[in-house]
C-alpha cells in the first residue's frame, strides 16, 4: 500500500501549502492549533493522507483507543492530513499532522507528491520554539526564507540558525532541491510554560499568515482565550518573587533592546513552573 493516499483529488487554482507539525517545533501546540484553527475558518476538507504505519515507532507515539457511541473500540493512530480550502482570493492546501520518527526523506517525497500534483506555488510552514521571550509582550513571529523573491515579497531574512533540526528543517531543503519555494513562520513562546497550550502564539502565527496571505479571518475567540492565558501565568508569576523578577528582567529587555538577564543567574525551571501552572489551572477549574 502506498504511504500517500488519496481520497480525491481537488481542483485549486495556484494554491498556497501551510505546513505544521505537532513536535519538537510546536512549542505550546501554537503551529498545529494555528493550522488547524485556519482550517476550521476556511471550512477546509480532508483529500488525502500519509499512512502512520512506515513512519512512527509507536512505542514512542502510541496510538489512542477510543469508545464509539455503541461502546465499540477504536484505534486512532497519529494522522497527517492534507486539506483543500479557498479562502478570499487564495486556494490553499494545508498539512496538519505531526513529526515522525522514521524515514524522512521518504515522508517529505509525499508531501512533494501532493505539492507538484496540485501545481503548489509555495509553502509556509509553521512553528513556534521555547525561548527567553515574556509571556505578557506581543509573541514575536519570525519570518525566514531561502527563496529570494519570497524574502522581498514579505520582509524575511534568510536563515542563520545552524544545529540540529526538525521535520520542517528537512522538508524545506528537500522543496528547494525540486523547485518549489518555501519560508518558515516561528513563533516564539516563553521557556517558563513549556507544556501550557499558547492561544497568544496561536494568534500570533494565525494573524502573521492571514497578513502574508492578503486575507482575514474572524479571531475573537483566540483574543478572549489569549487574555486569559496571559491572566493566568502572571498570577502564577506573581505569587514566586524569583520567577516574578526573571520575567521583569525579560520586560526590560524587549522594551529597551538590551540583554540585562544574567545568563549565569539561577532562575526556576521551566518545568517547575510549569507543574505550578498546571496545579493553578486545576484549581481554578474546580473553583467554576
Amino acid at each position: 500500500m502506498d504511504a500517500l493516499q488519496w481520497r480525491k483529488r481537488p481542483t485549486l487554482k495556484q494554491p498556497v501549502m501551510l505546513v505544521a507539525f505537532q513536535g519538537w517545533t510546536d512549542a505550546g501546540g501554537a503551529a498545529s492549533s494555528a493550522a488547524t484553527y485556519l482550517a476550521e475558518a476556511w471550512n477546509a476538507w480532508p483529500f488525502a493522507s500519509i499512512d502512520a504505519e512506515e513512519f512512527y515507532d509507536f512505542t514512542s507515539q502510541r496510538p489512542h483507543v477510543r469508545l464509539d457511541a455503541e461502546g465499540g473500540r477504536e484505534i486512532v493512530w497519529p494522522e497527517n492530513r492534507f486539506l483543500a480550502a479557498s479562502a478570499p482570493g487564495q486556494d490553499l492546501v494545508l498539512l496538519v499532522g505531526a513529526e515522525p520518527h522514521l524515514r524522512w526523506r521518504a515522508f517529505c517525497q509525499c508531501v512533494i507528491e501532493v505539492a507538484t500534483s496540485l501545481e503548489v506555488q509555495s509553502v509556509v510552514t509553521l512553528g513556534a520554539m521555547l525561548t527567553d521571550v515574556p509571556h505578557t509582550r506581543a509573541v514575536p513571529v519570525r519570518g525566514s526564507t531561502t527563496d529570494t523573491r519570497l524574502a522581498e515579497r514579505f520582509a524575511m531574512a534568510r536563515p542563520r540558525y545552524e544545529g540540529p533540526t526538525g521535520i520542517v528543517g528537512v522538508l524545506s531543503s528537500a522543496l528547494a532541491r525540486v523547485g518549489i519555494p518555501s519560508a518558515s513562520l516561528m513563533a516564539q513562546v516563553p521557556h517558563y510554560v513549556p507544556s501550557t497550550p499558547s492561544p497568544k502564539a496561536t494568534l500570533a502565527l494565525v494573524e502573521r499568515v492571514t497578513g502574508l496571505l492578503g486575507t482575514r479571518v474572524a479571531t475573537r475567540s483566540l483574543e478572549l482565550a489569549s487574555v486569559a492565558y496571559e491572566h493566568e501565568v502572571s498570577e502564577v508569576v506573581a505569587a514566586d518573587d524569583d520567577i516574578a523578577g526573571y520575567v521583569h528582567q525579560l520586560e526590560a529587555r524587549t522594551e529597551h533592546g538590551d540583554d540585562v538577564v544574567d545568563p549565569l543567574e539561577e532562575i526556576p525551571s521551566g518545568d517547575a513552573l510549569a507543574e505550578e501552572l498546571e496545579r493553578f489551572l486545576r484549581e481554578q477549574d474546580g473553583q467554576a
